[in-house]
């Protein structure tokens, strides 16, 4: 699929001018000339938008990390770095005129696939080279970007405008209001549940295998929203999918560090590739190197990997983290080439490290927790133990309780996948949990990375859960008229 990116993406000259944000839209005629009927011609153009949707998603790993890792417990940021928009981001001092509220990236993946789910199928028409096979293979990839954009959406902001038509004229309605969380999810269960049938896992490369949507990428994604929607069954009828397909394995522990480089490994179901030869760079890598001065382990990070601390030998110090000197440590797992903590990536292979979204442990610990959440504490405990096994660590003992397992299970996922966009909804998924039972443990954890001058104010503040989400960009509002501004952030 790396190539496909960068000769397709040279197709997309006509989409350029779609909106970045739920309220712009597409010009009828862009700068160029080409009028939209003049493009979708041919199965080739559908690809091509297609592409340009995994494109933007890919470009997206640097603002993914800071919405998983950043109000977490287990990122901190460099003293360069204070007074950014992430490291405002982590202190939960959060306005609506910081950047990474404005949703318009989601957005702009977004009108790519209703794009290609509106226009494909009259592509078909004129082509007559274009199979029906082709056509619904196309269409289960862009439910599959749609749907899991509007995951992270509901996740960061909670009710969001639900886009189903493409910007392409002026009789589009570009002023949506909210739609609630619950409601935008049943929906995109609804997509994902009918067009799973027509996804593949034929594809010709291990690029797009592991890069573009599979079965098992749309059980993993159903899987997830599941989870979070609390529907324990489903959650583990889907993760069961995956657990009984062959073609995924868990990586041995000599060989754990292959997640990430080269990537694209056994056990990886769904990742966003990168590869700086084709001029598809990454983020990862610029703000987690030896020179970035951005993001650096917190200090739980360090007391749950370092040598010092602990006796984690396959995920520890010199694979998730490298020390520098004493208590200084780097994110390794986007900068390293080897297990070793010294050999740093470099040429081609600096920005090439690819962004994983679901590989085979997270579903072993996604299913963990949902049988944990039934009570079927044995079963749990078998999959927790599968994790700690590959890892080399001592098999875990639990009683008999759902909140010591909630606790273990998500000890154990900061363990397996730490820094990989995991941990904020992973604790945001824990907060909401039985009604709200466990917001003091939540925002406990918020608050430990921010300065003790406002520890005591914010605990007060993020006792409202409205404060775990972030509210609409400024201009957002202001453009907009039907949106409403999130009240926790209305002064």
């Amino acid at each position: 699929m790396k190539k496909i990116f960068k000769i397709r993406f040279i197709l997309l000259f006509f989409a350029l001018a779609m909106q970045f944000s739920c309220s712009n839209y597409l010009e009828l005629i862009p700068p160029n000339g080409l009028v939209r009927e003049e493009f979708w011609q041919t199965k080739e153009d559908v690809e091509a938008v297609l592409m340009g949707a995994y494109q933007s998603f890919s470009q997206m790993d640097g603002v993914l990390f800071a919405y998983g890792e950043a109000r977490g417990d287990m990122v901190t940021s460099h003293a360069n770095w204070k007074g950014s928009n992430e490291n405002r981001l982590m202190e939960s001092n959060i306005y609506p005129e910081n950047g990474l509220c404005n949703w318009e990236r989601f957005y702009k993946v977004i009108n790519y696939c209703n794009e290609v789910i509106k226009n494909a199928p009259e592509v078909q028409a004129v082509d007559n080279t274009f199979t029906d096979f082709q056509l619904k293979g196309y269409l289960s990839e862009a439910h599959f970007l749609r749907s899991l954009s509007y995951f992270y959406l509901v996740r960061i902001f909670k009710d969001v405008p639900l886009v189903l038509e493409p910007s392409e004229s002026d009789v589009v309605d570009f002023y949506l209001p909210q739609t609630k969380g619950e409601d935008v999810l049943k929906a995109m269960l609804g997509y994902l549940n009918e067009y799973r049938q027509y996804a593949t896992d034929g594809y010709k490369t291990l690029d797009e295998v592991k890069g573009r949507a599979t079965k098992a990428a749309f059980d993993a994604l159903l899987a997830d929203i599941s989870l979070w929607n609390f529907d324990y069954a489903a959650t583990i009828a889907y993760a069961d999918r995956i657990l009984s397909n062959k073609n995924f394995v868990l990586m041995p522990s000599a060989r754990w560090f292959e997640l990430y480089y080269p990537g694209n490994s056994l056990e990886s179901i769904f990742e966003f590739q990168f590869n700086n030869k084709y001029s598809q760079n990454n983020s990862t890598y610029n703000f987690t190197n030896r020179y970035a001065n951005q993001y650096l382990p917190s200090q739980r990070a360090a007391e749950i990997f370092a040598r010092k601390y602990t006796v984690e030998l396959v995920r520890g110090e010199d694979l998730s983290i490298t020390k520098l000197s004493e208590d200084n440590y780097l994110i390794w797992k986007y900068a390293g080439r080897a297990p070793d903590g010294k050999t740093q990536r470099s040429g081609i292979d600096q920005n090439s490290c690819n962004w994983i979204v679901y590989r085979l442990a997270d579903i072993y610990l996604m299913k963990a927790e949902a049988l944990s959440q039934l009570s079927r504490f044995d079963e749990a405990a078998n999959l927790l133990n599968i994790i700690r096994s590959r890892a080399n660590v001592t098999p875990m003992v639990i009683g008999n309780s759902t909140v010591a397992f909630e606790d273990a299970i998500m000890d154990e996922r900061a363990l397996e996948l730490a820094f990989e966009g995991k941990r904020w909804f992973d604790l945001l998924r824990m907060g909401r949990r039985n009604n709200y039972s466990r917001k003091d443990k939540l925002v406990e954890i918020i608050i430990k990375n921010v300065p003790s001058t406002q520890k005591r104010i914010l605990s007060a503040k993020l006792t409202n859960p409205l404060g775990w989400y972030l509210p609409v960009y400024k201009s957002e509002i202001e453009r907009n008229k039907n949106l409403v501004q999130n009240p926790y952030y209305i002064f």
